[in-house]
């Protein structure tokens, strides 16, 4: 074991594995002690060609086999040989028991801080309401499954990898185009034909004798789908008649690893900012010996600083938390006045809010107007050749930058669409609408995606959106791309 009190930079950087060991104990009796309440946690040590994998494979230790994956680690590594980018301290893996990966290379206070910062995302994904639905115990295994089914398919001679990554090619592009919020149960058919036909009915009007008799809409029983339907994969794969079992089951396996995903997209900055937290919480109170505290002060201001031009989701994050935690334990007089005396001790109020909010509705209710312009958010765009500044935190424009960062958190950066109908104009033509936010479809893309869409679906597929303040409509069928404008 080696000697913790000593204070020399070289001793202090040199540990070994009993060393870790040790100091995972330490951090866990804080963890306890803290009250965070973590799924079992498994540490690997690896090296940079090995983080350089668990980066390309988003963290998992088993994925199936797609191009796309060979890609990523080729570009990482060039950009790691070319010293233009870094390798994270460590990837932590939502599952239970939860692993995590930490680099051979780092410093002993590196591994502490990592170890410390692994176990505020541990707490978080356990217990906040997003994560509910990616079945923590079953992850690993679940992504080794679609691995052995996907490469069955590829071996097997009458099916082959052409035609495996020509479906996963077309899913993967679709793969986000489905539920954001897991924790709203989606209605059966049946469920859904209940809703229309109550909702078709007359509400009771005590003044009807004087009322006009308002028009009935018979609602169309016979449309598919009944509503309109956001996950675009499984409404395919539902309704396509033509698809093969193993098609039907690419696209299964796309849709449940993405939304396995969703979580962690909806949840970044609330994810990153409590763990940095955390981390700082339990460092300093394990009492460091000073020269594993200096370097503890460098790495965590590296990690939770501002940077220019920037979305940093630990410094955001990590200033929301402590924000709450000072307005629930020293609240200002007009803080008071306005909200209300606090009804809870802080942590309470931390880890209520750490289970039941995500990015969208934590920034909305916790990023203050003092907050905002404490940290100088502000607002930009670009005109011409160059960008500048549009809005700036003040009286007057501080709801419009809250906005506007609220639009570009989580999934709200992509487009909601959804099927609205699998048979229009009679042909089997499916029939989709972009629920427009004010941001036009990257036309560029949409023309791929679409391309992609009427792959999988085998007829025309047309999508409403708005282009330009004008309704259009993008088609896709055998002849090709097109666009037109609707009067």
């Amino acid at each position: 074991m080696s000697d913790l009190s000593l204070d020399t930079s070289a001793k202090v950087s040199a540990y070994d594995l009993e060393d870790l060991v040790e100091w995972d104990r330490r951090i866990r009796e804080k963890v306890d002690e803290f009250g965070l309440d973590c799924f079992p946690q498994e540490f690997e040590i690896c090296d940079h060609s090995q983080m350089l994998g668990y980066m390309a494979y988003a963290g998992m230790p088993s994925h199936y086999p797609h191009w796309s994956y060979g890609k990523s680690y080729e570009k990482l590594k060039t950009l790691y040989d070319h010293g233009v980018t870094g390798i994270p301290y460590e990837m932590v893996i939502n599952s239970s028991p939860a692993i995590a990966y930490l680099m051979r290379d780092n410093t002993l206070l590196l591994q502490i801080l990592t170890i410390a910062h692994v176990y505020g995302h541990n707490d978080f994904n356990k217990n906040n309401f997003t994560f509910k639905s990616t079945r923590a115990e079953l992850t690993v295994e679940t992504f080794k499954a679609h691995a052995l089914r996907v490469r069955r398919y590829v071996e097997d001679p009458s099916i082959g990898l052409e035609k495996v990554e020509r479906v996963l090619d077309a899913a993967r592009s679709l793969e986000f185009q489905c539920r954001r919020n897991l924790a709203i149960r989606k209605l059966s058919r049946e469920e859904q034909i209940d809703r229309a036909v109550e909702n078709a009915q007359p509400r009771n009007d005590p003044f009807q004798k004087i009322h006009a008799r308002p028009e009935r809409v018979e609602p169309d029983l016979r449309r598919v789908p009944t509503e309109p339907d956001e996950d675009v994969l499984l409404f395919i794969r539902d309704h396509n008649p033509y698809l093969a079992d193993w098609e039907k089951d690419l696209l299964t396996i796309v849709d449940e690893e993405a939304k396995f995903f969703i979580a962690m997209i909806e949840t970044k900055i609330m994810n990153e900012g409590w763990a940095t937290y955390w981390h700082k919480k339990i460092l300093e109170s394990l009492n460091l010996q000073q020269g594993l505290h200096l370097e503890f002060l460098v790495r965590h201001n590296q990690v939770a600083r501002p940077i220019p031009g920037q979305l940093n989701p630990y410094y955001l994050g990590l200033r929301i938390w402590e924000d709450i935690y000072r307005r629930w334990t020293e609240p200002t007089a007009e803080e008071i006045k306005r909200d209300g005396a606090p009804t809870k001790p802080a942590r309470e109020k931390l880890f209520e809010v750490r289970e039941v909010e995500r990015d969208v509705s934590f920034l909305r209710r916790y990023l203050t107007e003092d907050l905002l312009r404490d940290m100088d958010i502000f607002q930009y765009e670009a005109r011409g050749e160059n960008y500048v500044v549009s809005k700036v935190a003040d009286d007057d424009g501080w709801r419009d930058v809250k906005e506007t960062l609220i639009k570009n958190v989580g999934t709200n950066s992509i487009p909601v669409i959804k099927v609205e109908d699998a048979d229009f104009g009679q042909n089997r033509t499916l029939y989709l609408k972009h629920y427009h936010d004010g941001r036009d479809l990257h036309l560029e893309y949409a023309e791929k995606t679409i391309a992609y869409l009427q792959r999988l679906w085998a007829r025309e597929v047309v999508i409403e959106t708005t282009l330009e303040g004008k309704k259009s409509l993008l088609c896709c069928n055998d002849r090709g791309f097109s666009v037109r404008a609707l009067k």
